[in-house]
């Protein structure tokens, strides 16, 4: 059974994979069973009645007629399911709970109906290909979902990773971490952590999951022959995002548009927000049983190319770019509670739309096999036109490089700590790129220590 605080904790989080709310005992009680059943044919859950759509415990209160009502209803599922119905006081008001497990006869039907989650939507199966793709993947265990029996939930955990997820969850980190998991259903009925949480929490995961990383290739040219740069990220999977996002912007060319006193504006080659959205995608739809394959990011002269094994699953193919349906539903679960994800099945139509709105090609994407999407790179330009600084200086800069070097053309003499605040980066980016613009002898620094600063070189 939840408790008081746990409750607290699921409502601070929001709606997500595992957990659904009703401000009310609905009209239409059977609404209720297409919620459970649908958290039975994932991996368990919590419906939570008498939390509003703001995520605010109201309370409520249910007669025995709704009592009954609602135990009905759930038992006209099938196959049958024992879940468990029960109030909570929290903070002085009542909140009913009907604790789902995770079905071990999937699929289990309300209404004639299969229901899946999918992100945190209840979505009915439509088609008959929909519902043979379904059957499908019950026959196998979701990756991310596997116990994990070597992860120490006390010993294994990064902590400034948990702190983040935490933050950005808007959970509060005074309930304990063992009884934080069971309600994200990161923990088996044994107390085992599933595979989810060593990825998404472990330090260090990919010792025992050499495959769950990201590799980044920057090749010259526009075929894979030479290679200028190869970088492997592992670590917690919101870290992989966060370094894979970075890595891609340091290969990028970047101009500038400066009018007036405004903030300048930054002109990229490709939208960095794609970028945001086809990672997040190789990370939540891999496949992970495919274990000689990771996720790749490759960059060339022309354009970028971002794959993850796994093509589509046929329920997803059937609407390609309106629907989705992860093959780690756990780990999209705690990427939704982050609000790193967007509406579910919006990722393709939003990098379509930015890649229209910034003037260049819709993504191409290939998925047989592997998944893979590309972007196509904006022509260069080479002069400087109603105010656009010229900022690929013959291509020899990354994006990073060129805005600091644009900081320091205007206004001459800048300060170290300046750089870091207008730029937005760390001390450490900004020693490196300082470090490698004087050896380019494109900047200099001149006067001491305390009162110098960054000037271009008199040639420039």
């Amino acid at each position: 059974m939840l408790t008081a605080s746990q409750i607290q904790e699921l409502v601070k989080g929001g709606e997500g994979y595992n957990v659904n709310f009703k401000r009310s005992v609905p009209s239409k009680v059977k609404e209720i069973s297409e919620e459970v059943a649908a958290f039975a044919n994932a991996a368990g859950g919590y419906v939570l009645i008498g939390v509003d759509d703001d995520d605010r415990i109201i309370g409520a209160e249910i007669d025995n007629n709704k009592r009954s009502a609602i135990q009905d209803t759930i038992g006209e599922i099938s196959p049958a399911l024992k879940c468990e119905f029960y109030p909570v006081n929290v903070e002085g008001k009542k909140v009913w709970v009907v604790d789902v497990p995770s079905g071990k006869d999937k699929p289990y039907i309300s209404g004639g109906v299969i229901y899946v989650r999918e992100g945190a939507n209840c979505q009915k199966l439509r088609s008959a290909e929909e519902i043979r793709a379904f059957f499908a993947e019950c026959a196998k265990i979701f990756y991310d979902a596997i116990p994990c029996r070597w992860f120490d939930i006390e010993k294994d955990i990064e902590p400034s990773n948990f702190r983040t997820f935490m933050e950005m969850a808007n959970l509060s980190d005074t309930l304990p971490i063992r009884r934080l998991f069971e309600s994200l259903e990161l923990m088996t009925e044994e107390g085992i952590a599933k595979n989810a949480t060593a990825l998404f929490f472990g330090r260090e995961p990919e010792r025992k999951f050499p495959h769950a990383v990201i590799r980044c290739l920057r090749f010259k040219g526009f075929d894979k022959v030479h290679i200028i740069d190869d970088k492997t990220f592992g670590g917690p999977l919101y870290q992989q995002y966060l370094n894979a996002l970075s890595w891609i912007e340091s290969k990028l060319e970047v101009e500038y548009i400066i009018k007036g006193t405004g903030p300048r504006e930054e002109i990229w080659e490709i939208p960095l927000d794609v970028f945001k959205e086809s990672i997040m995608n190789a990370i939540c739809h891999r496949d992970l049983y495919e274990e000689g394959g990771t996720i790749m990011v490759e960059v060339y002269d022309d354009r970028v190319e971002i794959s993850n094994p796994g093509g589509l699953l046929p329920v997803v193919a059937a609407e390609f770019g309106h629907k989705s349906m992860s093959r780690n539903p756990l780990i999209f679960g705690l990427f939704t509670r982050m609000q790193v994800v967007e509406k579910v099945g919006s990722g393709i139509p939003r990098m379509r739309r930015l890649m229209k709105e910034a003037g260049l090609p819709e993504p191409k994407f290939d998925t047989q096999g592997f998944f893979t999407v590309t972007f196509m790179k904006r022509t260069k330009t080479v002069s400087a036109i109603d105010g656009t600084l010229n900022g690929t200086l013959n291509g020899t800069l990354n994006g990073t490089e060129k805005l600091v070097f644009e900081c320091i053309k205007a206004p001459p003499g800048i300060t170290a700590n300046d750089l870091i605040q207008q730029t937005g980066k760390s001390v450490r980016t900004i020693r490196r790129v300082v470090k490698q613009l004087i050896e380019m002898r494109l900047i200099e620094y001149i006067g001491s220590k305390k009162t110098g600063g960054y000037f271009l070189m008199s040639k420039n």
